[in-house]
């Protein structure tokens, strides 16, 4: 760990314009970018059982995080909240406490991090790191890869011994 931290956007700018806040997190996260020439981001997939208003604005600060990341080449890997805390405190409905105690064992720390949401942001991290030593060790291949479209095909129904049909459905055949 080189750094971490969590921006708090005061009130005050908040008011100066509705985007002035996804403006600082654009400047911070490019400013940081460069500084530290990541290979990879990892970030943490929005919620969808929050609130409707917590969950757009959510939406709209990692819109900003991708773009930040497109705009300096970065590569960024999503993952779903459960998922990060299943592989930092081995179960998916650990508390921000059990996070941040985690957080603090895995990395060595002297101090409990603080404010939670940079515990949070850290645990997103090593998840990442575990997903991708993983993925190495063993030859998988990159999640995306799993992801392409692959070409199929549809070849007529075979009829079953006895001259029954399977009502002329067609089958699914993969290419790949």
């Amino acid at each position: 760990m080189l750094h971490y931290g969590a921006l708090r956007v005061t009130a005050s700018r908040q008011k100066e314009c509705g985007g002035a806040a996804l403006q600082d997190v654009h400047a911070l996260l490019c400013r940081l970018i460069e500084e530290f020439a990541p290979d990879a981001m990892a970030v943490e997939s929005v919620f969808t059982a929050l609130n409707m208003r917590t969950a757009l604005r959510l939406a709209e600060v990692r819109g900003v995080v991708l773009l930040a990341a497109a705009q300096h080449g970065v590569t960024v890997h999503s993952y779903a909240p459960r998922e990060v805390k299943a592989s930092v405190a081995g179960h998916g409905h650990a508390d921000k406490k059990q996070i941040q105690l985690m957080v603090r064992a895995l990395l060595s720390m002297s101090e409990l991090p603080e404010p939670a949401d940079a515990a949070d942001a850290l645990a997103v991290a090593l998840c990442h790191l575990q997903a991708e030593r993983a993925r190495t060790r063993f030859g998988l291949p990159d999640a995306r890869a799993l992801l392409k479209p692959r070409a199929v095909r549809l070849e007529p129904a075979l009829r079953p011994r006895g001259g029954a049909t399977s009502g002329g459905l067609p089958r699914i055949v993969s290419t790949r």
